[in-house]
């Protein structure tokens, strides 16, 4: 029963979300989060995913502060659920580079999405959507920072990819 009620409140949350409603979608999201706790357990790949949600939600109020938390937890969460080189834990290391190019922590960026490449790359194949989806993510960090060739390099593997 409280699973129907995770999944429920996290589907809620997404529309909401979709719909423009932040404040909602956010309480919605953080009550989710509870009810995942509460259900699976602190340690849960579930408990990981509903914090990435979070996160992101947290992230797209430019609510940096409350977004960085959830985002290394749910990390930390995915390294033990899955292992080091799961897909979710590359979507984990993902969502942080963006934050962190969002927060102007550049130092940071560039290993959290070499990594999050490499566990793509080797898992789902070097032509997979979400390979891509981490180039176009790594091209914008690289035009911001000046590193224009670098980023047209990734632009023009991730246009091949697409195109697939």
């Amino acid at each position: 029963m409280e699973k129907v009620e995770w999944e429920e409140l996290n589907d809620k949350a997404t529309t909401l979300y979709q719909q423009g409603q932040f404040s909602e979608a956010i309480r919605t999201g953080n009550e989710a989060l509870k009810v995942a706790e509460n259900t699976f357990g602190s340690d849960h790949a579930n408990v990981a995913t509903t914090m990435n949600n979070l996160a992101l939600l947290y992230n797209e109020q430019g609510k940096y502060a409350e977004a960085e938390p959830l985002y290394k937890q749910a990390l930390e969460i995915g390294n033990k659920a899955f292992g080091p080189d799961h897909p979710d834990v590359a979507t984990s290391l993902n969502s942080l580079a963006i934050l962190f190019v969002d927060q102007g922590k550049y130092a940071e960026v560039e290993p959290l999405y070499e990594r999050a490449l490499k566990i793509r790359e080797s898992t789902l194949g070097s032509d997979h959507p979400d390979v891509a989806a981490v180039l176009e993510n790594m091209a914008e960090f690289y035009i911001e920072i000046g590193k224009k060739e670098e980023a047209g390099r990734l632009t023009e593997r991730a246009k091949k990819i697409r195109l697939k």
